[in-house]
């Protein structure tokens, strides 16, 4: 899990210096759309929304426009629809990719994703060839680097998180994917520096790469997220954190 919590951080902390914000908001105000969509538009009551409005914010999407993708949401203003698809694959060393998207096309989507997967290494999986691998957790990164780790450990077990563990350079805080926005919030009350938060498919098990495959597949999952139809990837795979930080620099 280490690989993916690294990936990860490494990916949170290049969107906060990304010159596409433009694209960044587009796939917040999606999420936000689709969340209230499904659940209501009461932060209150629907975690999937809440959750999404707290990485909205945290990402500088104006108000207006938070306020806009919810009432698209819930029918009040005209607006997209969106289907919410997984896709399944495989990339470079056989590491194991669920590629979650929101899309008004669905050929259009999976032809692209076909494309970018062929040309860094990767191919298609069936329904149901890699998603068994996984299952839907929050995970909230902190650097352990000057932090009190009885701190973190305490606030977040208290809030209700499932577990605490480390990760090389980083504690991982799992989560349920509904006590997530809690737990998150906690953290970031106690003033815990958190290098990066999502609710996301964590692997049960993982494969090592390393080398040119690593490299490869690296690229794969920058290309992939660059999709303005991809949410988001997740993948099995574990790099070395060193490994990792060079090919990511």
């Amino acid at each position: 899990m280490s690989g993916h919590s690294k990936w990860s951080t490494i990916k949170h902390k290049k969107a906060a210096k990304d010159a596409k914000r433009g694209k960044i908001f587009t796939k917040l105000i999606k999420e936000i759309t689709v969340a209230a969509r499904m659940g209501g538009g009461d932060i209150n009551s629907n975690p999937r929304l809440r959750t999404a409005v707290l990485t909205a914010r945290q990402n500088s999407l104006p108000s207006d426009n938070i306020d806009r993708a919810i009432k698209k949401g819930t029918g009040e203003l005209e607006g997209m629809t969106y289907e919410e698809i997984t896709y399944e694959g495989y990339g470079p060393g056989g590491v194991a990719l669920l590629i979650q998207v929101l899309t008004d096309n669905r050929t259009r989507t999976v032809a692209e994703l076909r494309s970018i997967l062929t040309k860094h290494g990767g191919n298609m999986g069936a329904t149901g060839s890699v998603g068994y691998l996984f299952s839907k957790r929050g995970l909230i990164a902190v650097e352990r680097k000057g932090i009190d780790e009885d701190k973190v450990m305490e606030v977040a077990l208290e809030t209700g998180a499932e577990d605490v563990r480390e990760a090389g350079d980083l504690l991982e805080v799992l989560t349920t994917p509904d006590g997530f926005a809690d737990v998150r919030e906690a953290l970031e009350k106690a003033a815990v520096p958190v290098a990066s938060a999502e609710v996301t498919m964590l692997p049960s098990s993982t494969v090592t790469v390393s080398g040119k495959s690593a490299e490869t597949l690296l690229k794969l999952l920058e290309a992939l997220e660059d999709n303005d139809d991809v949410q988001s990837v997740s993948s099995n795979m574990d790099i070395a954190a060193e490994e990792l930080e060079q090919l990511s620099a």
